[in-house]
C-alpha cells in the first residue's frame, strides 16, 4: 500500500475517535447538570456583639453572695419582720456582777457591857488555890491608867494592885510603879486571865 494511503487512513481513524469522545463528554454533562445539588440559601448572620475586651461579654450579667473565707463565720442572715406585730428587741443580758472578796473583819473583843466601860464596877476574883478576894475597877482616871483597889486578897500580886487599863480587848491589873501583876480577857460576865510573875490561872466574876 502506497504511503499516502497509509497516512490517509490513519488521519481519519484519529477523527473518528475524537468525534467519540466529544459526544460522550456532551452526554455526561447533561445527566450531571441534573444530579447537581441545588444552591445554599444564605442566612442572616446574628448581630455582634460589642467587644468589651479580653476575658468581659455583653450577656446577662448574675451575681450571688461570695463564700466566707476557710475560718471565719458565716454572716447572719437578715432580720425579717414580724408580720403579725410589731418587732420586739431581745433583751440583752444583764452585765456580770463582780464578785468582790469580802473580807470579814476581826471579831471585836467581848465584852459584857462592851468597851472599857463593860468592865467597871466590883469583881470576885479567884486564883489557883482556890482563895478569893474582891476587885474594883474604878472608871476615875490616875495618869494615863484608872484608878483599881482590891479587898481580902491573900495573894500579894493582886493585894498591890491599884490600877489598871484596858487595851487591845485585854484588861490589865498593875501595881505601883507600872508593874502588870495581871492580864485577863473579858468573856460575857467574866474574865480569865494569869497573874504576870508566877503565869498560874486567875478569873474573875461579878
Amino acid at each position: 500500500m502506497p504511503r499516502q494511503l497509509l497516512c490517509t487512513v490513519a488521519a481519519l481513524a484519529l477523527a473518528a475517535s475524537a468525534g467519540a469522545c466529544s459526544s460522550s463528554r456532551f452526554d455526561t454533562g447533561g445527566i450531571g447538570a441534573s444530579a447537581r445539588p441545588a444552591p445554599r440559601v444564605a442566612r442572616p448572620l446574628p448581630p455582634e456583639e460589642p467587644d468589651l475586651g479580653p476575658g468581659l461579654s455583653s450577656g446577662p450579667v448574675t451575681s450571688a453572695p461570695l463564700a466566707p473565707p476557710p475560718g471565719a463565720a458565716a454572716a447572719p442572715g437578715p432580720v425579717v419582720a414580724n408580720p403579725s406585730g410589731p418587732i420586739m428587741a431581745e433583751p440583752s443580758p444583764p452585765p456580770p456582777v463582780q464578785q468582790q472578796a469580802a473580807i470579814a473583819p476581826p471579831p471585836p473583843p467581848v465584852v459584857s457591857s462592851g468597851g472599857r466601860s463593860g468592865v467597871v464596877g466590883g469583881w470576885t476574883a479567884k486564883d489557883a488555890t482556890g482563895a478569893s478576894c474582891r476587885v474594883n475597877l474604878a472608871s476615875t482616871p490616875a495618869l494615863d491608867l484608872y484608878k483599881a483597889s482590891s479587898t481580902g486578897c491573900a495573894n500579894k500580886d493582886l493585894a498591890k494592885v491599884t490600877a489598871w487599863d484596858y487595851r487591845d480587848g485585854e484588861v490589865y491589873l498593875y501595881q505601883p510603879g507600872g508593874t502588870v501583876a495581871a492580864r485577863l480577857r473579858p468573856a460575857g460576865g467574866a474574865m480569865d486571865g494569869a497573874l504576870s510573875k508566877s503565869g498560874a490561872p486567875l478569873a474573875m466574876v461579878r
